[in-house]
C-alpha cells in the first residue's frame, strides 16, 4: 500500500490554557476545534492532522507533558523511521497586544517571565537548557518561515515573520520543541496569534486551516 507515493505528512497541533491576563485563550478554543473545522473544509491530499493538545501555560512544571506529547506523536514512526521528516509540530500561542498574526522564526536559550506561569514560576535570566550554553543561544526552525509568510498574505491575512517570540513561556515551549525536533528528524513551528477582540474567531479558525494547506503545499 506505501509504494504509491510519498508518505503522508502529518502536522500535530498545541495550543495554550488560560494565564495570568488572558483568561480565554483563543489558542485552546483554535486547537479545540481545529478538527471538526477542517473535516468540515476537507484537508489537502497527503496531509494528515494528527493529535491537538492543549498545553498548560507553564514552564518547568509543564515539561512532562510537554515531552509526552511531543513523543507520543512519534513513538510510532520508529519502525519507518524516514517518515520523522514528514511530521511538523505547530504551536499556537497568543500575543495580546498583537494586531496581526507572526510566524516565529526563532527561539532563545532565555527564560525570563514577566509574571508568575501558571504553577507560580517565575524565573529571571535563567537558560532553559543549561547545556546548550548561555541565554544568548538561539535555535532555528528548519521551515521556510518568509515563504510561509508570503502565501499566508497572499491569501489575505494579516500576518508577519518574525524573530522574537518572548520569553516567556511560548519561547519556553517552541526552545524545547526545536530541540526535540533537531534530535528526531522532525520539523516545528510556533505562531503567534492576536486576541479573538482583534481578529474574530472565525478568520482565526480560518487562518489554522489556510496554515496547514500551505504547509502541506511545501511538502
Amino acid at each position: 500500500m506505501g509504494s504509491e507515493g510519498p508518505p503522508a505528512l502529518i502536522i500535530h497541533v498545541t495550543g495554550f490554557k488560560k494565564f495570568h491576563g488572558v483568561s480565554e485563550n483563543p489558542t485552546e478554543t483554535i486547537v479545540s476545534n481545529l478538527k471538526e473545522y477542517v473535516t468540515k473544509k476537507g484537508l489537502p491530499k497527503g496531509l494528515i492532522l494528527g493529535s491537538c493538545s492543549i498545553l498548560e501555560t507553564a514552564g518547568q512544571g509543564a515539561l512532562s507533558p510537554l515531552y509526552q506529547t511531543l513523543q507520543s506523536a512519534i513513538s510510532g514512526l520508529d519502525s519507518e523511521s524516514s517518515n520523522s521528516g514528514r511530521t511538523i509540530w505547530v504551536h499556537f500561542g497568543v500575543n495580546s497586544g498583537a494586531t496581526r498574526f507572526a510566524i516565529e522564526k526563532q527561539a532563545v536559550n532565555e527564560a525570563t517571565f514577566r509574571c508568575p506561569d501558571e504553577l507560580g514560576w517565575k524565573p529571571q535570566k535563567a537558560p532553559i537548557i543549561p547545556a546548550d550554553g548561555g541565554i544568548s543561544h538561539m535555535r532555528q526552525t528548519s521551515l521556510p518561515i518568509e515563504e510561509i509568510t508570503k502565501a499566508l498574505a497572499k491569501m489575505g491575512y494579516e500576518v508577519m515573520t518574525s524573530d522574537d517570540a518572548g520569553r516567556f513561556v511560548c519561547n519556553y515551549v517552541y526552545y524545547h520543541s526545536l530541540r526535540f525536533a533537531e534530535q528526531k528528524g522532525t520539523k516545528s513551528l510556533f505562531v503567534h496569534v492576536p486576541l479573538f477582540s482583534t481578529i474574530d474567531e472565525e478568520t482565526q479558525m480560518r487562518f489554522a486551516a489556510s496554515l496547514l494547506e500551505v504547509l502541506a503545499s511545501l511538502h
